[in-house]
């Protein structure tokens, strides 16, 4: 047992270093247990410790430091249609002068589920979520329009999700 604590000890120190670029370095067995969890997020910490070769204990350690360092969450992913949410739309968006300053006040929008910086057409790229088209338009009209730094935007309509999946695994 207490060999048992010193492995995953060591392994956790291992595992808490960070890259040049201020990522958290995640080892082997941290990558095992982000690849069970996207599998099922409800599966038992003992489960899990049996799949990668540490205790359930050693297990809920390392789950609580990744969830600590932001390299994963677990949530409850729902199909926005059946609990009340019947407009999707991503939004492009260009911006004059400085694009993290519009992205931060889109991160403050409850119905911006995803921000994303990007090169190409867009400076950004926004995936909202709405109630109905009433919604979204008072959403991209008066608020989204409104950010000071904001040039244009253009929406594309989900008229249907066809594949929604966040089982990519891990490198």
């Amino acid at each position: 047992m207490h060999s048992e604590v010193v492995a995953s000890r060591s392994a956790d120190q291992r595992d808490s270093r960070e890259s040049r670029n201020g990522t958290p370095q995640l080892d082997a067995v941290s990558l095992a247990i982000i690849e069970q969890l996207q599998e099922d997020g409800r599966r038992p910490y003992a489960a899990i410790g049996k799949a990668v070769g540490l205790s359930e204990a050693a297990v809920r350690q390392r789950v609580q430091k990744l969830l600590d360092q932001g390299v994963m969450q677990i949530v409850a992913v729902t199909d926005p249609l059946t609990v009340g949410f019947r407009r999707q739309a991503m939004v492009g968006i260009n911006v004059e002068g400085d694009v993290e300053s519009v992205a931060d006040a889109l991160t403050a929008m409850s119905e911006c589920e995803y921000v994303v910086m990007t090169a190409g057409s867009f400076d950004l790229m926004v995936e909202i979520v709405c109630e109905d088209d009433d919604h979204l338009l008072d959403v991209i009209n008066k608020r989204i329009r409104a950010l000071p730094g904001v040039r244009s935007t253009e929406s594309f309509v989900y008229l249907k999700l066809k594949k929604q999946t966040y089982m990519w695994g891990t490198r």
